[in-house]
């Protein structure tokens, strides 16, 4: 039987049909007729494969989008993430058999065979959040430390602001008139009293300089003392503390407290701290320094003390621990490096021949090492402010920091660094009433000396990160 189809085909162009009066295909009529006559859609090219800047990993090939209902990502197994120029014939089917409702263009998956590597070429990113704060210089301290580090900085911040803490209470106490009747007196016997150079010690508590909370103050560093020579006790001594750093921690534990066993060491000697006669004149703090045995540095001071009390009732067994440097040495305690005022230095060393005491050099290894400070050299012009301060003040103010409570790169806590303070062997001086100018530079130069073979023979043990040796200036 003959096919009318296949020997009278129907014309396919719209204008063909119009000359012939017949009616415009369907989009259906057509896309049946394209399959029925094995229509192929052209081959897809490869896609091009990026290899150069900007390319990355198919952030898709191993992470599905989960803010897309997956109902919606597929229509008869295609992805509708990216297009392609195919033709897609969907069809559905019912009680009347197989139909074609429409032709698409395709979409290429981006989970099929054909995923390769995506091309970012043209994207550009800003910066990314919270790059800077990785970055920072700031370093908190974790909140995992041990209950016995936490003690040390509570013990050790305590006393660095004791001044502070105690002056403040002292100015709350003044706002309650209800206090005045005992402020009143408080501040005329202060004004009066001689407690800071008299040299009776009589203010002295050997129960407070033993607690155990200045083993936390000490081992907060860690501090250590050590000793070169045994001392007897049937001398006095003036101990020279060097250098004076920025607070002076390293001569507090030493000789302000029996945290580092200076009572084992030198045993049947009393060690007084010396410190500024102001402090003596300041509310509350005063009584917190005279309790812990400190005293005044003053000249009267230093000779009551060496002169009465002791085993003799002429100072025997006594001993003052001076820090020579002074204010004007803290303006030079640069981190490993030592220099020492001390060439002009030499009315310690007169007082030790009036008093018949023995010279006793002290070096602290790492005292300088406890804080970061502004560099002269770098900054000329504040430098000089801060000597002219020294000069009508008496004191100076270095601009220091060092760590903070909760950091460690900011703020006015000392760092944790070893503090190794060395007792050298004592030079023995000759009593006299008017002391000779050459025995006095005789006694400075051996005093010098001995410094210098405590810094040579201990200096790679304490000081193996130095950039300077020890240096005498002014």
């Amino acid at each position: 039987m003959a096919t009318a189809a296949t020997l009278n085909p129907e014309p396919s162009l719209l204008s063909e049909r119009q000359e012939q009066h017949l009616p415009p295909r369907s989009y259906a009529d057509a896309a049946t007729e394209d399959v029925a006559n094995n229509h192929v859609e052209p081959q897809q090219p490869t896609p091009e494969v990026y290899t150069g800047q900007g390319e990355d990993e198919d952030y898709w090939s191993h992470r599905q989008n989960m803010h897309k209902n997956s109902s919606s990502l597929r229509a008869n197994g295609r992805s509708k993430d990216k297009k392609d120029d195919r033709m897609v014939v969907e069809k559905f089917h019912d009680k009347d058999g197989e139909h074609i409702v429409s032709i698409t263009p395709g979409w290429r998956g981006h989970r099929g065979k054909g995923a390769g590597v995506r091309r970012n070429s043209e994207l550009v990113s800003g910066r990314r959040a919270g790059a800077r704060w990785e970055q920072s210089h700031i370093h908190f301290a974790p909140l995992s430390v041990p209950l016995k580090r936490r003690l040390q900085t509570l013990t050790v911040l305590a006393h660095t602001l004791s001044v502070a803490f105690l002056l403040s209470f002292f100015f709350f106490l003044c706002a309650i008139p209800l206090c005045w009747p005992l402020l009143v007196p408080y501040l005329i016997y202060v004004l009066f009293s001689n407690a800071g150079y008299s040299g009776t010690l009589s203010h002295r508590s050997n129960f407070l300089r033993s607690l155990r909370v200045w083993s936390l103050f000490a081992s907060y560093f860690p501090a250590r003392l050590h000793r070169s020579a045994v001392l007897p006790p049937t001398r006095k001594y003036i101990f020279g503390y060097h250098p004076h750093g920025i607070i002076s921690h390293g001569a507090f534990a030493a000789f302000g407290t029996e945290a580092l066993g200076f009572s084992q060491l030198f045993p049947g000697i009393t060690n007084t701290l010396l410190t500024l006669d102001s402090n003596f004149r300041v509310p509350l703090y005063r009584e917190y320094i005279l309790k812990m045995g400190l005293a005044s540095v003053s000249k009267q001071s230093c000779l009551n003390i060496l002169s009465h009390g002791g085993s003799n009732g002429e100072g025997m067994g006594r001993a003052i621990t001076i820090v020579v440097g002074g204010a004007r040495e803290s303006l030079d305690a640069q981190p490993r490096s030592l220099r020492l005022v001390l060439k002009r230095r030499k009315g310690f060393v007169k007082l030790a021949v009036r008093t018949g005491a023995d010279l006793v050099p002290v070096l602290a290894f790492g005292e300088n090492e406890l804080y970061d400070q502004v560099q002269p050299d770098q900054h000329p012009f504040i430098h000089k402010i801060q000597l002219v301060i020294k000069k009508v003040l008496g004191f100076t103010v270095p601009l220091f920091h060092a760590r903070g409570v909760f950091n460690y790169d900011y703020g006015l806590m000392p760092y944790r660094r070893p503090l190794n303070i060395v007792v050298g062997r004592p030079i023995k001086v000759e009593q006299a009433s008017e002391p000779a100018e050459t025995y006095v530079d005789a006694l400075h130069a051996a005093y010098v000396k001995e410094l210098e073979r405590i810094w040579e023979e201990w200096k790679n043990q304490f000081a193996g990160e130095r950039t300077e040796e020890l240096s005498i200036v002014e």
